[in-house]
């Protein structure tokens, strides 16, 4: 009898969990902007990860435009149903100085991530990059990695690059100048060390570029 049951829970158990997420149907006024599949969860199946822009309007700094949300889907027995959603991480429509110039977000899977890449310009001179790797663990999707670069078209190139699992990080700096005669150009800086969050960020959590530490024996602070 303890046998039985034991099969019984087995069972039941992945029916019970696939009846618990909702089917997925496009919302009203989404239009899709992107799309990628892969396993996220060591399943062996593909879940499917689709990037809208929505019908809502942001305004802010840097976040303007049509709000995006992207979906990471699961297909059970033929049916998608969303098994998260996230409307933080990728930048709204209109984002930057420029943003009919703006490349579509880059969202692929590798290696058991999502990996999001983002760019846009903040001024006519300056271009901003984002790329943030989240992982599946302890039941949730985890910031494990960002790469921040903020260029200028002739002056400087800036790199801020952290594995936030190992803690590893890297600070670099590239100074020239738009001016061939130019003598007071800035040295160039490059840092390593290790810097460890008390606890991982969750993806639901995090919005890039509003994240930010101290740079150690330095005045400068790490973006991400």
């Amino acid at each position: 009898m303890k046998n039985f049951f034991s099969f019984f829970v087995i069972i039941f158990f992945p029916v019970f969990h696939a009846q618990e997420l909702k089917n997925f149907v496009v919302p009203k006024g989404y239009t899709k902007i992107a799309e990628t599949k892969g396993d996220l969860d060591k399943d062996g199946k593909d879940e499917i990860v689709l990037v809208f822009n929505t019908d809502k309007k942001v305004k802010s700094d840097f976040n303007n435009g049509y709000q995006r949300e992207f979906f990471i889907l699961k297909n059970n027995n033929g049916k998608l149903q969303i098994w998260r959603k996230n409307s933080t991480v990728i930048f709204a429509s209109e984002t930057g100085f420029y943003p009919e110039y703006n490349p579509i977000p880059d969202v692929k899977i590798k290696n058991g991530c999502i990996i999001i890449s983002q760019k846009f310009n903040t001024n006519s001179r300056h271009t901003q990059a984002y790329i943030h790797t989240f992982r599946f663990q302890n039941g949730d999707f985890y910031l494990i990695g960002s790469v921040s670069t903020f260029d200028d078209t002739c002056e400087f190139n800036m790199l801020n690059e952290i594995n936030f699992s190992t803690g590893k990080a890297i600070v670099n700096e590239n100074y020239s100048s738009c001016d061939e005669e130019e003598k007071n150009i800035p040295k160039d800086y490059h840092k390593e060390f290790i810097h460890k969050l008390s606890s991982l960020v969750k993806m639901n959590n995090f919005t890039p570029g509003e994240n930010s530490f101290k740079i150690p024996n330095s005045d400068k602070y790490f973006n991400y």
